[in-house]
């Protein structure tokens, strides 16, 4: 397995007892994105909810262009993935009286029913659960401080383990099969709230496998991340969760006018890409956009929102007494590798889950909440089915193809550039074919045989998607840009 995030633990831990290994660039939980989620796991367990209506929102979120029986097992499974996580110690939170869970409310969901832990530290409480879980599994062992740079596979294609690069040098490790949980690629643009590992190396090792990559033109942008300088190359930049608004908080501009209120009946609760796109152009418009939870938090939120209120303390902000400056990073991807109901990839021996997989349960932009879901409850599926199946013995094993060399900092900090400036939440074909330009002028100066190359030609490959969507594909979107958010 390669990655430890929600999804990737999640896979590992069901695959008993079948014997796991889990590979990790990072030797923490906070290397990865799942750590970093603030808001909280959606699932219907409200008297006045349900998986219909949970699915129902999900579909309207992603346009419509969702698979709907992954959004049925998604849903569906929401309940029992709850379940397990508090089997295994997780510490949800829950109102002052009664022992029921509280559940909160985000964007464009019709009822509340997001799961949260800690106010906003769902993902550190859930990595913090499933960590413990993974120490204490017999069948499984988790080795950090490797990086994977190419899958390794058979005189028929057939993948059978990665080559990685660990403290020893250069590693093969074979494997009956390969679960990839590697995330997406919001990290490669400037303003994002990933981590910079987060960068679609897994989805560039399994293009060169011969997998088959979709979807790759949808990126979802967070409407509020804080905004701060975010010169050079990409960094992340702290969430300011989606709950806060759930909570009552407003989107003001520069000249303190609340501009959600004419934007969609839901205001400040609509569609994340929605509100995202509004708050790009408030930005671009009267020069700031600030998010102000002063009349609805206010001194609670040390205790309601610690996360956030840290990092707004560590900027030099009080949020109690001052509205939070606040712009759209890039968040999550919707596209990757292309899989099956099974997880399985184009490619024999080669499963994903989570972010860096393409099931179609989110159509053309995630609802709020379902990430950490989806990890959970396909991770889980995949790792039973994986336990469940006969695997093959190993192949001869071909050499690796290439040099595990990353993409050069000066490289890494252009694309970064290139991406947010042309290819990010408003882009039409002008902006486009910059984007197009710009990436193949970087690839003339990186050896073929270097690992770095692969992530060049993962964002050509994603440009080249947005540039096929045509302009007026769906009225979830304006017609008058190629839009993705």
């Amino acid at each position: 397995m390669l990655g430890s995030g929600a999804a990737g633990l999640s896979a590992a831990l069901a695959c008993a007892p079948r014997a796991t290994t889990g590979l990790s660039v990072g030797v923490s939980a906070e290397d990865g994105s799942s750590h970093w989620a603030q808001g909280g796991i959606a699932a219907a367990l409200g008297d006045n909810d349900s998986p219909a209506l949970h699915a129902a929102d999900t579909l309207q979120a992603g346009g419509y262009r969702n698979d709907q029986y992954a959004v049925q097992r998604l849903c569906e499974g929401a309940a029992e993935a709850i379940s397990r996580l508090l089997a295994g110690g997780a510490e949800f939170d829950r109102p002052e009286q009664g022992n029921a869970l509280a559940l909160g409310r985000e964007a464009a969901h019709s009822r509340a029913r997001i799961v949260h832990a800690h106010g906003d530290a769902t993902g550190a409480e859930l990595m913090r659960t499933l960590q413990r879980q993974a120490v204490a599994a017999k069948h499984l062992q988790l080795l950090g401080s490797r990086w994977a740079f190419e899958l390794a596979q058979d005189a028929a294609g057939r993948v059978v383990g990665d080559w990685v690069e660990g403290p020893d040098g250069v590693e093969l490790w074979q494997a009956a099969a390969v679960i990839m949980a590697t995330g997406g690629y919001a990290g490669l643009y400037r303003c994002t709230t990933n981590p910079v590992t987060s960068d679609g190396s897994g989805m560039a090792m399994a293009r060169l496998a011969g997998a088959v990559l979709k979807d790759l033109e949808f990126v979802q942008f967070h409407p509020t991340a804080l905004d701060l300088d975010s010169s050079g190359v990409s960094a992340r930049l702290p969430l300011v969760t989606e709950a806060l608004r759930g909570a009552g908080g407003h989107l003001l501009d520069a000249d303190g006018c609340r501009f959600m209120l004419n934007q969609h009946p839901a205001a400040e609760l609509a569609p994340r890409d929605l509100v995202a796109r509004a708050v790009w152009r408030a930005r671009h418009s009267t020069g700031r956009v600030f998010l102000d939870a002063r009349a609805t938090v206010g001194k609670a939120f040390p205790q309601r929102f610690p996360t956030v209120f840290a990092a707004c303390r560590e900027a030099g902000m009080d949020p109690r007494s001052e509205p939070i400056p606040v712009t759209p990073a890039a968040h999550y991807c919707m596209g990757g590798i292309q899989v099956d109901e099974h997880g399985a990839s184009s490619v024999e021996g080669l499963y994903a889950v989570g972010e860096v997989a393409a099931s179609g349960v989110h159509g053309a932009n995630r609802l709020a909440s379902n990430s950490l879901l989806e990890g959970l409850v396909f991770g889980h599926e995949l790792g039973r089915y994986l336990a469940g199946i006969d695997l093959p013995v190993h192949e001869r094993t071909r050499p690796a193809r290439r040099q595990p060399q990353p993409l050069p900092d000066r490289l890494r900090a252009e694309l970064s550039r290139v991406l947010w400036a042309d290819a990010s939440l408003i882009r039409d074909g002008q902006s486009l074919e910059r984007a197009a330009v710009g990436i193949e002028s970087m690839l003339a100066a990186v050896d073929d045989a270097t690992s770095g190359r692969d992530l060049l030609l993962l964002a050509a490959a994603a440009v080249a998607a947005m540039q096929a969507r045509p302009a007026s594909w769906g009225a979830h979107f304006r017609a008058d840009a190629v839009v993705t958010a």
